[in-house]
């Protein structure tokens, strides 16, 4: 099961590192450029998530698109259309990794009143 449409409207969600290009270390350990299928660069955005009378936790979500240069640390956003996806796989090691993968399409600033 991929792709799992998640509802985080009872989420405040802050910035708490500016989106930048997501990248990944390939078979000889250099940062390389992670793209999807079509060759499109991927971002990422680490997220503050709180919920009122919550404790808050920060979430990376990959952006399916360049969100451009207009989000900075600290800022409200809202994700347009967050997903999220189960994976597992065995590792170099023969070891099971497992978890869930969140993504949204990009992200929009919330107006301040």
């Amino acid at each position: 099961m991929r792709n799992i449409p998640c509802d985080l409207s009872n989420y405040t969600a802050r910035v708490a590192e500016a989106p930048e290009p997501k990248t990944r270390k390939d078979e000889n350990g250099r940062e390389v450029a992670v793209t999807d299928r079509d060759g499109v660069r991927r971002y990422v955005a680490s997220l503050f998530l709180k919920t009122k009378g919550e404790k808050g936790e920060e979430v990376r979500f990959t952006l399916d698109a360049d969100p451009g240069d207009e989000f900075e640390e600290g800022m409200v956003v809202e994700l347009v259309a967050p997903r999220m996806s189960p994976y597992s796989f065995k590792n170099a090691n023969g070891e099971t990794v497992s978890g869930v993968a969140f993504a949204a399409v990009g992200l929009k600033p919330v107006a301040s009143f």
